[in-house]
């Protein structure tokens, strides 16, 4: 980016890159960068959506088990029985 950065505007500030040419300028810039991109196939795609819902399903088990046990425990020791 052949931007230079602004002055900050007090001691705390981060300097922030200003581009010179615009909002055109701006959306060329990232219509660029999106060709670079490396974009998953179909089958990748939804290969790893089901990892990640399965990773949530068992993640939610193991949630509901463990409060489960909490719940029975805590009854277990404040009231003396289940």
């Amino acid at each position: 980016m052949s931007s230079t950065p602004s002055t900050p505007k007090g001691p705390t500030s981060i300097p922030t890159y200003r581009s010179k040419r615009g909002w055109k300028g701006y959306f060329a810039e990232v219509g660029r960068e999106m060709k670079k991109v490396n974009w998953p196939t179909r089958a990748e795609t939804n290969r790893l959506t089901g990892v990640v819902f399965s990773v949530c399903f068992i993640v939610g088990i193991i949630l509901f088990a463990l409060s489960t046990i909490f719940e029975h425990f805590v009854a277990l020791v404040t009231t003396g029985s289940v």
